[in-house]
């Protein structure tokens, strides 16, 4: 099994890049943001991969961090959802956003992936919810139902999850709020630092 690749950049396409170990080039399919990680020029890269079999087919793919292939390969394991559609999510939305999609059941945000219907949105919300709850909340997500609503709109702006989880911490007791309120209160929070 090939679990990560260091190497020269040879080559960057729409979905893949070709890295360059030891005078063999690797294919890759990769998600749009691994592809925003890696740069333009061609210089040292290292990914995690996953190498994905099928009895037709022998593919490669690669992500910048341990949660995106962490993430793909809980994607993959829901019946529906081959290698192409799991990384067509992971181009949609960062890993985080995507968590807190599946795990508060956002059906709506789900389908707006192309090629994910409201069937199959449905499918990876009963499938993934208990998993992901228990897998990102060891890393620190807070999953709180009360808190899905305010991590997705933090990370919906570009801020970390980290980041979002400590200004939740600092929230004084926000039962009754409006989302808006709340994620005005919680930016308020990350301005003070």
């Amino acid at each position: 099994m090939i679990a990560t690749l260091e190497g020269v950049l040879e080559y960057r396409g729409t979905d893949s890049v070709i890295i360059n170990v030891g005078g063999i080039g690797f294919l890759l399919y990769v998600p749009s943001s691994t592809l925003g990680r890696l740069g333009a020029g061609k210089g040292k890269v290292f990914l995690y991969t996953h190498l994905h079999v099928r009895e037709d087919n022998i593919s490669l793919y690669g992500f910048a961090s341990s949660e995106e292939l962490a993430l793909f390969k809980n994607l993959v394991s829901v019946s529906g959802i081959g290698a192409k559609l799991a990384l067509a999510l992971l181009s949609a939305w960062n890993p985080e956003r995507l968590v807190v999609a599946i795990t508060s059941g956002d059906i709506d945000l789900l389908s707006q992936t192309p090629g994910i219907g409201k069937k199959m949105a449905g499918r990876l919300v009963v499938e993934l919810k208990g998993k992901l709850e228990k897998e990102w909340k060891e890393i620190g997500l807070p999953l709180a139902p009360e808190n899905t609503d305010i991590i997705a709109a933090l990370t919906g702006l570009g801020y970390s999850v980290a980041e979002a989880s400590k200004a939740i911490s600092r929230l004084p007791n926000s039962e009754g709020l409006s989302l808006e309120e709340k994620l005005k209160m919680a930016l308020q929070q990350m301005a003070k630092g």
